[in-house]
Order: structure tokens, then sequence, then C-alpha cells
């Protein structure tokens, strides 16, 4: 056996040599030969598992992955990393294991890719945190890198409308408010979800999908075909063969996630009205790609990216709709005809963004996707806030909703399910700022999303009435007038923390303000007096996470 270190820059440390006789052992005891071992090895790592219909795909895929690798000429070495599933952690303790999973699934793609000295990699996910985690892990190792989603579920159809696990959550409120009776949530939970893949809305899963495209780490149209479609089988032997291909050419992730790129990311994000999620996550593939991003910089494409596309949640389309008029691709070709997205990052492809789009015909607006002339508002879908309350920042979801404006008492709740209970019971009523805190990321710790509560807000009624505040977060499925990643956290003593019941808390998303009607002096007073309550997770991986974890304002990171 010879060295080749240009067709196997890492992986000739494990299989060339008398010394790699043992490693060579080991390799040929899992059914590979010595011709493999000559060519590039390929990690597939997925995040495949039976916990969340999001990732039953993934296996499969990933199976199509290695053929693809196998014909582009390397060798194929498959591995996972776990995920949790957001909507069946929702609403309780399990969804402090969210966005903890995310460092775990980067830490393990990161941790078994450098053990086995992989020439490259392709990554597979589906549940909203597994996404960003593959990305901030190709970033962190820099081999060449693609990445591949598992795909979108079609909707459910109930009383002639599509449904998804967004009208589930709200049917729980519109139960608890006497709206409709027990057999109507029985018949739409029935219903709602019909098969593997991703919640179907531009919830988190397809909003960082969609951002993967414009950060040029996946295939040009892949984010929007759904997860039962034939073309996802395409783009994963596809993404194999690339992967063998930019071995060949030495592209990396940092090549490819450059300033730019991300710029690129953010835009669309604004044009899609994506999840606030997509503002944590960025920040945190941002640095791990080691390009310098501050949450403040997203306010400004904010102003100057118009929100065109009319999907769920605040709108009324799903994902496999927007794949039927051409996917993010077309969002992009408007973008970047109107001089809105840079066209020079280079892509996975070996191409620019303006080469990948160039054959792309976007056409006139649609109900789907808009003009940029005729938007559905002239500027984006995510505002950040600052004041009083927010010093490090917060962010709201603007996207589908009229209310930029709420002024009202606080009712002030240390945990998720006191306000939910509070919720469920008509104990909340219009003109209320809910305020959930000590669910920070270390707080909580893991920053849980509030969809249980917002959605039976929405679901009764309320949910342009009522405001929610919190330093934890919200799901992609999330409307309404619904402040998050309230920075600093109330853990380590941000104002938020130092609320009372009653105090009178004014939102203007217009002014980009989120601040109490306290002077500085009484502010100064209550903070004197506080004291940092005793970890509610005193061990084990809350408690690691917990000691490690940095702001929100920062992508809540562990590094």
């Amino acid at each position: 056996m010879t060295q080749d270190r240009t067709a196997k820059p890492r992986s000739w440390r494990v299989t060339e040599g008398v010394e790699r006789a043992p490693h060579r052992a080991m390799f040929y005891s899992m059914g590979l030969t010595p011709e493999d071992l000559e060519k590039p090895l390929i990690g597939v790592a997925s995040t495949a598992n039976e916990v969340t219909p999001c990732n039953m795909a993934l296996g499969r895929l990933a199976q199509t992955v290695k053929e693809g690798i196998r014909a582009g000429g390397g060798t194929p070495i498959e591995f996972t990393a776990i995920a949790v599933s957001d909507a069946i952690a929702m609403g309780h303790e399990g969804m402090k294991a969210s966005l903890v999973s995310r460092e775990v699934i980067a830490d393990s793609i990161e941790l078994v890719t450098m053990s086995e000295c992989f020439d490259g990699l392709v990554t597979l996910a589906g549940c909203d945190k597994s996404l960003p985690a593959s990305v901030m892990a190709m970033a962190r190792l820099n081999i060449p890198s693609v990445f591949l989603y598992g795909g979108t579920i079609l909707p459910g159809h109930y009383e002639g409308k599509d449904v998804t696990i967004q009208d589930v959550f709200e049917a729980v409120g519109q139960y608890s408010a006497g709206k409709i009776p027990l057999e109507a949530v029985q018949a739409l939970e029935a219903c709602a979800c019909p098969g593997e893949g991703s919640c179907g809305g531009l919830f988190t899963a397809n909003t960082m999908a969609s951002i993967m495209e414009a950060l040029g780490v996946s295939l040009p149209g892949g984010a929007s075909v759904p997860a039962v479609d034939a073309r996802r089988e395409q783009l994963a032997f596809q993404s194999g063969e690339l992967a063998v291909e930019l071995v060949k050419k030495d592209l990396k992730p940092r090549d490819i996630l450059t300033r730019e790129s991300l710029e690129n990311a953010i835009t669309l994000m604004m044009a899609m009205g994506g999840s606030t999620n997509g503002v944590l996550h960025l920040l945190a593939i941002a640095r791990e790609a080691g390009v310098p991003l501050e949450i403040e910089e997203f306010q400004g494409f904010n102003e100057h990216t118009p929100y065109i596309t009319n999907m769920k949640p605040g709108g009324d389309y799903v994902m496999s709709d927007l794949d039927k008029v051409g996917g993010v691709p077309v969002i992009m070709k408007k973008l970047l005809d109107a001089g809105l997205l840079h066209g020079d990052p280079i892509t996975v492809t070996g191409k620019t963004q303006a080469e990948n789009l160039e054959s792309v015909r976007p056409g006139k607006g649609t109900a789907i996707v808009k003009d940029i002339a005729v938007p559905i508002s002239p500027t984006g879908g995510t505002v950040i806030l600052r004041g009083n309350l927010a010093p490090e920042g917060a962010v709201i979801k603007v996207a589908g909703t009229g209310i930029t404006k709420h002024r009202g008492p606080a009712r002030i709740f240390d945990r998720e399910e006191d306000a939910f209970d509070a919720v469920q019971e008509r104990r909340i009523v219009a003109g209320d700022v809910i305020v959930i805190r000590y669910e920070g990321p270390r707080g909580g710790p893991g920053m849980r999303e509030m969809l249980a509560v917002t959605a039976a807000i929405t679901g009764q009624g309320l949910g342009e009435k009522v405001a929610l505040l919190t330093d934890g977060r919200f799901s992609g499925a999330t409307h309404g007038i619904s402040v998050g990643h309230v920075a600093p956290e109330a853990m380590v003593g941000g104002p938020i923390g130092m609320l009372q019941e009653g105090d009178i808390i004014v939102l203007d998303a217009d002014n980009r303000k989120i601040e109490v009607e306290l002077s500085k002096e009484e502010m100064d007073r209550r903070t004197a007096a506080w004291h940092m309550p005793l970890p509610k997770h005193p061990t084990g991986a809350l408690a690691k996470y917990a000691r490690l974890v940095g702001s929100a304002a920062e992508g809540a990171i562990t590094g």
C-alpha cells in the first residue's frame, strides 16, 4: 500500500505504514478491503433515530449517500449522533435537552471525525437543533464537507385545510377556552402529521435548511424537497459523490462559511420570515467558522430586506408548497436580482451562488413568494430589541403579525409550567405581559422553547392581545407578540430577574425597545437585593452545560 496524501489528506494516518497494521486489521474486520483503504475515507454522520418523524428518513438516506461516495471513488464510513424531538419535548422538562443537544451533536461529530481521521464528511440532519449542530461541527473540523437535510413532512388535512403540528398545539388552547370539543382535538391530532419529515411550516428545521442553501453548504434546491419525495434520494446520492469531489478540490467549510455567505443567510431568513432560532444558530455557526458576527447586525439586515414569503406560522403555506413553485432558489434569485444578495461566495458545488442561480427563472410573484417590489412588508421578519430589560438584546418575530406595540402589567413566572397552567386556567387576560424567566441558557438550563404557552394563548384568541417575554426561546411555530432571548438572563442577574408582579412593561418593535417603567434607582435597589437561586439541575449533562454556556446574545455556545 502506498501513501497518496493528495487523495487521502488525513486518513493516511490510520491506513498507511507497517505501524498501522493493527488499524487496518480493525478496518478489515468490518468488511473493508485493502482497495477500500486506498481511497478517501468519507464519514457519513447522521442523527437517524426513531424518536421523531423528522429523523426517520435519515438512516435510509445515509445508505444512499454511501452509494454516492462509492460511485465518486471514496469509501464511506457511517456513524450516528443523538437528536431529540423538539415537539415531543415541548412543554415539560424534556425541552431543556433540546438546545443542549446542539452542542452534544456538534461535539460527537467532531470527536468521531477527529479520531477516525476522515478525509471528508457528509452530515445528515432532520430535527431543529441537529441542523445547526451539523454545520457547527463542519466549521469546527474544517475538512471538505456537505450538509444534507432529511426533508420536510407533508401537511395533514383537516376539514378541508392543510394542517401542521402548530394547529395541534393551538387546539389545546382552543379546547381550554371552550371553543372546540375534545373530539375535535383528537381528530386533529390523528391527521396533522401524516408521515416522516420535519415539521411542515417555516418552523426552525425548515428555516435552518433554507439557511444552509444560502450559506452554500448544501445542494441548491434541497431545502424544500419533502422527505418522502424521490428527489430526496437523488440529493443524497449527489451529496455523497460531491463529498469525494470536495476532497479532491480541497474545498473546506471555512472557504464557504465567509462573512458574505453569512450575510446571505441572514438576508434570506429576513425575507422568508424564518424562526427566531435562526439568530441564535447563525451566531453559533459564525463563531465556529471564525467569522465576527454580532446580534445587533441582524437589525440592519431586517431594515433593508423586504419580507416576501407567505408561509406558516404567520402566513398560509407550508414548505412543500414552496417546493412546488421552485423552492429556496426562487427566493434567492429574487434577492440576488434586487442587489440584496452576494453572488460571489463559493458553495459546495464548486460554483458561486450567482452561478448556481443563473438558470433560475423566478417569474412573477405568487401567493407564496411575492415580488420584491410588492412585498408583504418592506422590512424583514425579525427585530432585535434593546432597553433596560435587555441591555444585551432580545429577539421578536414580527412576520405575520400586525401588532408591534404593547404596554401592560407583568405576570411573573419562574418556570414555563406555571405560566402554562395560568393560561389554561384563564388567569391571563388581554393586556397582560407574561414574563417567564430563569429559563435562559444557564438558568433553565437549556433555554426552553415556549410553544405550549404561546400556542395556548393563540388558541384562546389572545395571540395579539397578550405579550410574552422570556429569557428562553420560542419554537419556529410560535407567532404573536413574543419576545425571547432576553439577555442578560435572570440566572446571571439580568434585569428580567428583577421584575415584580404588576410592573408595567412597554414593547415597541417599531422603535426596537423593550423596557420596564421603573427608575434606574429602583432597578439598582432590586439588583443589589437579588441573590442567585440554586441551580435546578446540580448534576448531570444539564449541570455541565450550565457551567459552560454563554449568553444567548452570543449564540448560547459552550466553547
